[in-house]
């Protein structure tokens, strides 16, 4: 039997929505950066993009700190258990209507391949692309009248780098963009994140852990 359970909490739709953008924007002001087309002009790409890099930055601050402050992080505690049964649905079970081989609560909102997934985007991915981006920006910089330096001998292994990290993430996105397709209907997984609330397997552990501000919304 399944029940609406409020499973996506207000920042957490907030930031999976700005995050998204921002990606996005910075992914388009980046290959224009490259060359790869024109559109804002370079000038205007270099500005927003530096922008939205700030922007992005920010954002993770916000996000760190709301992760360590809720518990949310052990979200992304990876675990091996069925990850095998895990790729082999996405891989053909999807394809046969077969069964998730695992149920998604309040608690456990990933599963074991996406816990992986995400956990190396937040560890090695965007902290790569943070820390290079940055890098790329700052090699040079005004300082007391003059121009100073990092100590950086070439700037091509940062460009790889932020480069590569940038075709990882638009991977994930084309990946992402086709996963939240396999719900239980097509919208039913972009319904959850913006209204917050999805139809999960009637669980005691959903009525333990109902959020706080769920109950102000209702009596409001």
């Amino acid at each position: 039997m399944k029940k609406q359970v409020y499973i996506y909490r207000s920042f957490e739709r907030f930031w999976h929505w700005t995050q998204s953008f921002l990606i996005f924007f910075l992914a388009a002001t980046g290959f224009e950066i490259h060359g790869s087309f024109q559109f804002f002009g370079y000038q205007n790409a270099v500005k927003y993009h530096n922008i939205a890099a700030y922007s992005f930055i920010i954002l993770i601050a916000f996000a760190i700190f709301w992760h360590f402050s809720t518990g949310e992080w052990r979200q992304y505690l990876p675990t091996l258990s069925n990850i095998r049964a895990q790729i082999n649905f996405y891989l053909i079970g999807i394809f046969k209507n077969s069964p998730h081989p695992t149920k998604k609560t309040v608690l456990s909102k990933l599963n074991p391949l996406q816990r992986l997934v995400y956990l190396g985007l937040k560890i090695l991915v965007i902290p790569v692309m943070v820390i290079s981006g940055l890098l790329y920006m700052f090699y040079r910089y005004p300082q007391k009248g003059t121009i100073q330096a990092l100590n950086v001998e070439s700037l091509e292994l940062i460009a790889l780098a932020h480069t590569l990290g940038a075709f990882f993430l638009i991977a994930f996105i084309i990946a992402h963009l086709y996963l939240i397709t396999t719900g239980e209907t097509i919208t039913s997984n972009i319904k959850a994140m913006i209204t917050g609330y999805e139809d999960l397997e009637s669980h005691d552990e959903q009525k333990e852990i109902e959020p706080t501000e769920v109950k102000i919304e209702k009596e409001i």
